[in-house]
């Protein structure tokens, strides 16, 4: 190219717009807010070298995705259960699942012995109804309380024979010791964490939301959420303080926060 015609280029593209500047505002709010896909290979590089994810195999063997927006809670709860209790002799066998004409040409009991998010709720003070919306009473109100609040969930893990712990985060719970509270759990095997957020304050769409953790990366200081609504958000890996925001939210009659179970 001559000299002129570099010339004539360099002047056309300093007088083309400039492409505007990517503001906060445009930015996609998990990105803006730390999140990385756990399938992405950030995501398994974090796996790879966390020294904290012993949670992760037994919770990822046991893994399975909510059938409907409510059952966050009750679906969780599956998944620690069956993570705790394993191949216990007396777990329960959900026959709902089944219709009456899968059964005309078996003979003996056709169904796995385990938790489901089915059968985990029948043993809890909230019924099935007012999961799904029936009203009840809460303060002496009669409102609609759909789901579960976080210590509606503790009491479903204590109904099924568990052990919790339940810790509210408030404005006076610091970050440094909810980090270390939650990390020390996912260095230790036979107990797990279960953690209660908003939606809309981590950066995804939706509501409060519950799903296990499963694993710490101290590098990128994130924790993986094994998210159960893998049709709305997928496994993700939350900076720590990405996630604190999130507990730090008001539900229906205090802030969230996250329970400790293990097998009593």
């Amino acid at each position: 190219m001559s000299l002129i015609a570099r010339l004539g280029l360099v002047v056309l593209l300093a007088a083309a717009p400039a492409a505007p500047a990517l503001t906060r505002d445009d930015v996609p709010l998990a990105v803006a807010q730390g999140l990385v896909a756990f399938a992405s290979e950030e995501g398994m590089a974090r796996l790879a070298r966390s020294a904290a994810k012993i949670d992760f195999p037994p919770l990822a063997n046991q893994f399975e995705a909510q059938t409907n927006f409510l059952f966050c809670g009750p679906t969780t709860a599956a998944i620690v259960l069956n993570a705790v209790r394993a191949r216990s002799p007396d777990l329960p066998r959900d026959r709902g699942r089944l219709q009456a004409e899968d059964l005309r040409h078996i003979s003996g009991d056709a169904v796995i012995p385990r938790y489901t998010q089915d059968n985990v709720i029948s043993k809890g003070p909230k019924t099935r109804a007012q999961v799904m919306g029936e009203p009840m009473t809460i303060n002496g109100k009669q409102v609609r309380d759909f789901g579960y609040q976080l210590r509606q969930l503790d009491e479903l893990f204590k109904a099924n024979a568990l052990r919790t712990r339940l810790v509210i985060v408030d404005d006076r719970k610091p970050e440094k010791e909810i980090r270390t509270d939650l990390v020390e759990n996912l260095k230790r095997s036979g107990d797990y964490v279960v953690v209660n957020y908003w939606r809309q304050a981590v950066g995804q769409q939706g509501g409060g939301h519950i799903s296990p953790l499963g694993a710490y990366d101290a590098q990128s200081d994130s924790f993986l959420v094994l998210d159960v609504n893998p049709a709305s958000a997928g496994w993700v890996w939350m900076p720590v303080t990405t996630l604190v925001k999130g507990m730090r939210t008001f539900d229906r009659v205090e802030n969230r926060g996250y329970i400790h179970v293990e097998s009593r």
